[in-house]
């Protein structure tokens, strides 16, 4: 049993390999492509609409809900980033249930590429709401002299990213496959229900850690400082209540 999807190879020419990551991971994009056009080629407007509708518009407003609830702004500028990473996330966990199929997400490969992407989409919203002073202004605070250790935490921040999601779904594939060697006849069903569980959490959690960064560029640097000394009022205001 393969622990990791790179190393089932299907196919290969030379330097060129064709393994599972780069199959499942088109699979994947094919099958959220083909299910949104499915499911939004006859919307409503009107009151009167199907169950599928109902049901994505739930989704799509909690989704709104939590990523304004997170950012404290308005969520639509980030909901097609956040919403497309979470699905794929969340859809290349879920499917882990499939036998034969191992999950893109155990690869580093396509961790890194996703925690790459939030890479490049947190300077952008910062630039895109503050503009380039404005934002490579938090670079230098509290002094000048951090500007190194701030560069260096959003590369450790990145790896961070990729190494997390990696390893937790890596490590879940392989405690699934130990289990079921030792007992075939009773851990499946345990260990199955336990990995769609642990695949939604890793989805949801990679979700929120990329609406945090991205919020975060996109406040001032005055916001900040607002929301810090609200969030010093309310600390004090406690601490007077229980005397």
């Amino acid at each position: 049993m393969e622990i990791t999807s790179d190393a089932l190879v299907f196919w290969r020419y030379g330097p060129f390999a064709l393994n599972a990551t780069i199959v499942f991971t088109w699979g994947i994009m094919l099958l959220l492509a083909g299910g949104s056009w499915l499911l939004t080629r006859r919307l409503s407007s009107g009151e009167e609409m199907s169950r599928w509708q109902n049901l994505l518009e739930v989704l799509v407003s909690g989704a709104r809900d939590h990523i304004r609830d997170i950012s404290r702004q308005e969520p639509e500028k980030y909901l097609p980033f956040v919403g497309t990473l979470f699905l794929y996330v969340l859809t290349s966990n879920v499917l882990s249930i499939v036998p034969g199929y191992i999950p893109p997400t155990g690869s580093l490969s396509t961790t890194t590429g996703l925690a790459i992407c939030v890479f490049a989409a947190t300077p952008l919203f910062g630039v895109l709401e503050q503009g380039v002073a404005e934002y490579a202004r938090h670079y230098v605070q509290p002094t000048v002299f951090m500007l190194p250790f701030n560069v260096l935490g959003e590369f450790s921040r990145t790896v961070a990213l990729a190494v997390r999601l990696f390893g937790n779904v890596m490590s879940g594939h392989l405690i699934a496959a130990i289990l079921l060697a030792v007992i075939p006849f009773v851990f499946p069903v345990v260990m199955e229900a336990l990995g769609l569980l642990t695949g939604v959490i890793q989805a949801y959690i990679f979700a929120v850690l990329a609406i945090v960064y991205i919020a975060s560029a996109s406040r001032s640097f005055e916001q900040k400082e607002r929301e810090m000394k609200e969030k010093e009022e309310k600390k004090g205001a406690k601490e007077k209540e229980h005397g």
